[in-house]
C-alpha cells in the first residue's frame, strides 16, 4: 500500500496577492512568504512591481512577468490592479488560473462593479476571496463560483433566522453547521 505524500514544495504555492489602485497604492494585499520580512520590503517590490507593469496593456488578459526572481501574473481592471506572485519555478497557468478564479469571484460577488470605491466599501469580501483561494501559500480552490459560494455564506448576515432564508441558503448554513460539527 502505497502512501501519498505532499510535501510543501511538491504543491504550488503562491507568494503574494495584490489589488493595487491606478496610482500603485495598497487597496488590499496579503503575503504569504517570508522572502519580504519588512513593511517598507514589502511596499518597496510593490512600488517596483507596479512601475514595471505600469505601460502594459493587461486589461483584456493577464500578463505574465518575470520581476525580482518571481513571476507574476496581473491584470488591470478600471482603476484596479491585480497581482499574483510564484516563484521562479512555479507554472504560469497555474498561477494564471488562481488569479482568473479571484477575479471572477470578485467580480460575481461585487456585482461587477469592479473599482477602487466599491473595493474599499467591501474589504471584507476582498480579504474572505483571499482566504479561500490561497492559505499559507497553498493554493485552495480556483473555481470563481465555488469561491463566491463560500464567500457569501462566511458573509452572511448570522441574525437572519432560518426563516426568511432562501432555500439555498438554508442548505448552505445546514451544511456548514454540519460541518461544523463533523469536524469537531
Amino acid at each position: 500500500m502505497s502512501t501519498l505524500f505532499l510535501s510543501k514544495n511538491s504543491c504550488p504555492a503562491v507568494k503574494n496577492i495584490l489589488i493595487l489602485d491606478s496610482d500603485g497604492k495598497r487597496v488590499a494585499v496579503k503575503y504569504y512568504s517570508d522572502e519580504w520580512p519588512t513593511h517598507s520590503a514589502k511596499l518597496s517590490f510593490e512600488k517596483s512591481l507596479f512601475a514595471r507593469t505600469l505601460k502594459s496593456n493587461a486589461r483584456t488578459e493577464a500578463e505574465i512577468t518575470m520581476f525580482d526572481s518571481n513571476i507574476v501574473i496581473y491584470k488591470f481592471v478600471q482603476d484596479l490592479h491585480f497581482f499574483i506572485t510564484g516563484g521562479d519555478d512555479e507554472n504560469e497557468l497555474v498561477l494564471a488560473t488562481v488569479l482568473q478564479g479571484l477575479f471572477d469571484a470578485i467580480s460575481l460577488l461585487l456585482r461587477n462593479a469592479l473599482d477602487k470605491r466599491e473595493a474599499l466599501e467591501n474589504l471584507d469580501i476582498i480579504f474572505l476571496c483571499f482566504d479561500e483561494v490561497v492559505d499559507h501559500g497553498m493554493i485552495l480552490e480556483t473555481d470563481a463560483n465555488v469561491l463566491a459560494g463560500k464567500v457569501a455564506i462566511q458573509n452572511m448576515d448570522a441574525s437572519v433566522t432560518l426563516s426568511e432564508q432562501t432555500i439555498s441558503q438554508a442548505l448552505a448554513t445546514a451544511r456548514e453547521h454540519l460541518t461544523k460539527t463533523l469536524l469537531k
